[in-house]
């Protein structure tokens, strides 16, 4: 079983930056990819940005240039820094993991214009 616990959301202005964390725990000694998704109200939840055990990136078209996503496999963490905030970044954000899927319980970022 895998626990997952984001921390690092909150309230900015348009323009600011925040950085997400997640951690993982669990018999699982390595997660092959961590990734971020994101759910806006009323819309679906869509990738963000996804990373593999090897450090390979990908990220969702909205996002690039902006978010970078990483992480420290001996802490079974994974990091989104988000920079230049747009109003259209506020959702929850969800951590994910695979092998086995599992989630986060969400943390809610909300940026003002």
């Amino acid at each position: 079983q895998v626990q997952l616990v984001e921390s690092g959301g909150g309230l900015v202005q348009a323009g600011g930056s925040l950085r997400l964390s997640c951690v993982g725990s669990g018999s699982i000694d390595r997660f092959i990819v961590m990734a971020w998704y994101r759910q806006a109200p009323a819309k679906q939840r869509e990738l963000v940005a996804s990373i593999t055990i090897g450090g390979s990136a990908n990220y969702a078209d909205s996002v690039k240039g902006r978010f970078t996503i990483s992480r420290d496999n001996a802490k079974k963490t994974v990091y989104l820094q988000m920079d230049n905030l747009k109003p259209e970044d506020t959702g929850v954000y969800y951590c994910y993991v695979s092998s086995p899927s599992s989630w986060g319980q969400g943390t809610q970022v909300t940026v003002s214009s």
